[in-house]
């Protein structure tokens, strides 16, 4: 029995109809739905988001303040500042004759901030590699080292100026390209092989070379306070050798960073960078005298 096509549809077009309909090359529009996205595409793009968010709540926290962070020396700067402060008042109630409970008093919390920073600074030039703090002999670095100075010859004086016949070039905090921060010291420009002195009474703490600072003596004196004495040619003294004010340390020169010989002069709470004091009041405080030219 045949079927009754509808009104106004032949055969042959019917045919040709379903042709078309079947007809592997036409090109079909894409229902419209919802997205198929693969499982495994959505759960790698929300690994990788995650991922990314996670490093950027982290970060901060997986770079904590190191050795040589601003915030340690800031912190160091600060006890600098609150010790120079108590010293001061010390040697206020000295000049005063105050009574002595009042002087011990101040020096106890004089010794006890130079404690903080001793402790503070130490471990931030251990970390650092520092060669006073981890090679204060020198022999890790193959420094020459002699002792080849003799005791100076009296002259009534106790202190007196690290070397002669200078003139001062950059001083105590300066800026400039050439520092990563500010200048820490006192530089004397002087002729290369010019003999650097001892400013005072003391013994030496550290003979190093390596750094920046090149070959350089530190000199631990009675009151406490060291001095730096860097770039130098050659080291005239050994670790733990006394020494007296106007004993010949060494040579200036310009080892280390620097472009030009001159020596670098320091003064310093402890021995270790980050407790540098201006040099030259200190020096005047102990009756020394720096003129711009010598």
């Amino acid at each position: 029995m045949r079927r009754e096509l509808p009104a106004g549809l032949s055969r042959t077009r019917l045919s040709r109809t379903r042709l078309f309909r079947t007809n592997p090359f036409r090109t079909r529009r894409p229902r419209r739905g919802p997205s198929r996205t693969r499982p495994g595409g959505a759960v790698w793009l929300a690994a990788l988001l995650a991922g990314v968010l996670a490093v950027l709540l982290l970060a901060p926290a997986a770079a904590p303040a190191g050795p040589g962070s601003d915030a340690d020396r800031k912190r160091a700067a600060r006890v600098v500042r609150a010790h120079e402060k108590v010293r001061a008042r010390v040697d206020r109630l000295r000049k005063a004759d105050a009574d002595a409970p009042r002087v011990d008093a101040a020096e106890r919390r004089r010794k006890a901030l130079r404690d903080r920073l001793w402790d503070l600074l130490r471990e931030k030039a251990r970390a650092a590699g520092d060669p006073v703090a981890v090679d204060r002999s020198g022999r890790a670095g193959k420094c020459a080292a002699r002792d080849r100075s003799r005791p100076p010859e009296r002259d009534g004086s106790a202190w007196t100026a690290p070397t002669r016949g200078y003139w001062l070039s950059a001083g105590f905090a300066d800026r400039g390209a050439r520092w990563a921060h500010r200048h820490t010291g006192q530089d004397f420009a002087v002729p290369g092989g010019r003999p650097v002195y001892a400013v005072g009474p003391g013994v030496v703490h550290a003979t190093t070379c390596g750094d920046g600072f090149g070959r350089q003596v530190v000199v631990g004196h009675d009151d406490g306070y060291f001095t730096q004495y860097a770039h130098l040619s050659r080291i005239d003294v050994r670790t733990g050798q006394r020494v007296e004010a106007g004993r010949r340390l060494g040579r200036a020169g310009a080892t280390g960073n620097v472009t030009g010989p001159h020596l670098h002069f320091e003064v310093r709470i402890t021995p270790y960078m980050g407790s540098s004091v201006p040099p030259l009041p200190w020096l005047r405080r102990k009756g020394v005298e720096v003129a711009r030219d010598d």
